[in-house]
């Protein structure tokens, strides 16, 4: 798992690099970005998500297991971002980094780049994109909800609409449907699905290269902060969440993909929400480049632990 983990991070941080050498050529200006991230968010995420569903066969096994990762997804994140806000809720209230470190120790990119990354894991698993979108289903509903109202310090996101009036909530929910019915999409529509949803790593690489091109170096690597909070997201919490994963009485491979998924890097929602919040978008480009720079090392050296 070690060497398959490390060269799957280090091909999907290749796709980066042409974004990133864009950005410097002056082949493209920093002011396309916002549009990648708009096809990426309206296209590329509910494709992925279709995908998924329409790989794996519906049965009372595999729905029993979406709820277990569900929960496993949806109480972790949530717990130990709760944990951290206790600590900082005082010194945030004034310091947009300390809230933007405070979502990034927990906010995994568990969709664009846990997929592919599970599915080279599992090979044999045609369920395991699925579970990642289960997973990814609960982080968006603490992302647009808890999430938001941390950065905004505003208790007003903290309602059922910013729960279900968002793209990937509206995507998972039809999708689940066709799937709770066994509803297979059409071949050609399928394969042109598939295209497009696993289209969505490559360019959430492509376009966290081309954010990496319009930042400064000192910004990515020259805070002593943005390690710490690197280190506690892709080392110390899904450590931590092994230990716990170890004592639940279920599948081992579900107790597996469930680690792999807390190990992933920071997530580029994190600059996707601090962008939507108006602040602290510096101190977010940082941290998201940071982590996912540094998974080539974090992951394969977490895959140690259950290889």
């Amino acid at each position: 798992m070690f060497v398959t983990t490390a060269t799957m991070v280090a091909m999907l941080l290749l796709y980066a690099l042409p974004g990133f050498l864009m950005i410097k050529s002056k082949l493209v200006k920093a002011d396309v970005i916002p549009g990648f991230a708009k096809l990426l968010l309206y296209v590329c995420q509910p494709a992925l998500t279709f995908y998924s569903f329409d790989k794996a066969d519906f049965s009372p096994s595999v729905l029993l297991n979406m709820g277990v990762i569900f929960i496993i997804s949806l109480v972790g994140q949530l717990g130990i971002l709760m944990l951290f806000y206790f600590f900082i809720r005082k010194k945030s209230a004034e310091n947009v980094s300390l809230r933007i470190f405070n979502i990034a120790v927990i906010l995994a990119n568990c969709g664009f780049f846990g997929v592919p990354v599970a599915e080279k894991l599992f090979p044999d698993r045609s369920d395991a994109a699925l579970y990642c979108m289960v997973f990814s289903f609960a982080l968006n509903l603490i992302s647009w909800t808890v999430v938001m109202a941390i950065v905004t310090r505003d208790k007003k996101y903290i309602k059922p609409r910013q729960v279900f009036l968002n793209p990937a909530t509206i995507s998972f929910f039809i999708a689940f449907l066709l799937f709770a019915f066994s509803l297979k999409l059409p071949s050609l529509l399928f394969e042109a699905v598939s295209v497009v949803g696993k289209f969505a790593t490559p360019l959430c690489m492509l376009i966290l290269g081309m954010r990496l091109g319009t930042t400064k170096f000192k910004v990515v690597f020259g805070s002593p902060m943005q390690y710490l909070a690197v280190a506690i997201k892709q080392l110390a919490v899904p450590f931590a969440m092994l230990l716990l994963l170890l004592l639940l009485p279920v599948d081992d491979f579900i107790k597996q993909l469930s680690f792999v998924l807390f190990a992933c890097p920071v997530a580029s929602n994190v600059l996707n929400f601090a962008e939507l919040c108006g602040e602290g978008q510096e101190t977010a480009a940082g941290t998201v480049l940071l982590g996912t720079i540094l998974s080539v090392v974090t992951m394969p050296l977490m895959m140690l632990l259950i290889g």
